[in-house]
């Protein structure tokens, strides 16, 4: 396993589209930074202007603090949409390519190559998290520096600057999470549609049709509470004020329940279906 894992590390950044990829992040990371560098103070101004009669913030509110919480929030979309892209076309690509075929010739079974791909993609997700949040750590603290925490949830929630960090770092956990359930998910998709275009549009497909049915009102209490599209915003409630542990960490554990679920549906269909 440790070989095969090494050889699909090794054309998973070989691939341009991987560094096309990382470069994607970084932009739109680069892009929100730079607007809030410019516009972010004036905006925050406006917002908070009649606030600041009543309270008393401390320390500049546009600190690097705000600028974590916000790139956080590319994990609504942006961020999901790229991995997914990228990670399905571990299979995808080859599939297309015919090198499938090839590796089968070699003395590989099916579920050691798949479950490599699948490991491979999780290590990849891991890595471009890692990176986003140390890159906008550095800049955002050495541009804005650091300061109270102001995030509206329904309501204006406030959080002094060491507790905003820790929440953040633990936003940042229980992000990866959930984006290891899209790269999942868009993996399976690319065993079972095989062809590269099609599996980007299912894999969007499943993104907005998440997005949505996650601010869905179903009135039924197990739908809402173990149905997995409102199982991707678990990050986003370490910045409720009132934290409730217990629910999150049941949401995080059902939500990796569900990624180790589509991935033994992947290896399950790679390892029945012909290669060809």
């Amino acid at each position: 396993m440790i070989p095969l894992l090494k050889v699909e590390l090794f054309k998973l950044f070989r691939e341009s589209k991987t560094w096309y990829a990382i470069a994607a992040v970084l932009l739109i990371e680069g892009i929100i930074l730079t607007a809030a560098y410019y516009q972010g103070a004036t905006i925050l101004e406006l917002l908070l202007d009649n606030l600041r009669q009543s309270f008393y913030f401390e320390g500049n509110l546009l600190n690097g603090n705000l600028l974590l919480y916000i790139i956080l929030n590319s994990l609504w979309f942006n961020l999901p949409l790229i991995l997914m892209i990228v990670s399905s076309a571990l299979i995808t690509e080859e599939y297309k390519n015919g090198t499938l075929k090839t590796l089968m010739l070699q003395a590989v079974s099916k579920w050691q190559l798949i479950t490599a791909k699948y490991i491979t993609s999780f290590i990849f997700t891991a890595l471009i998290l890692a990176l986003l949040m140390l890159t906008t750590c550095i800049l955002a603290y050495s541009i804005f520096g650091s300061g109270d925490l102001v995030v509206y949830l329904g309501t204006l929630n406030f959080f002094p600057a060491e507790e905003a960090f820790k929440r953040i770092c633990l936003a940042f956990a229980s992000g990866l999470l959930s984006m290891l359930f899209f790269t999942t998910v868009s993996l399976t998709l690319g065993i079972l549609l095989k062809e590269p275009a099609k599996t980007w549009i299912a894999s969007a497909f499943f993104l907005i049709l998440c997005s949505l049915l996650l601010k869905a009102d179903f009135g039924v209490p197990a739908v809402e509470r173990f149905f997995f599209p409102k199982l991707t915003n678990a990050w986003q409630h370490f910045f409720e004020y009132d934290l409730d542990l217990n629910s999150i960490l049941m949401d995080n554990l059902l939500l990796a329940g569900y990624t180790v679920f589509f991935a033994l549906i992947g290896i399950y269909l790679f390892t029945k279906k012909d290669i060809g």
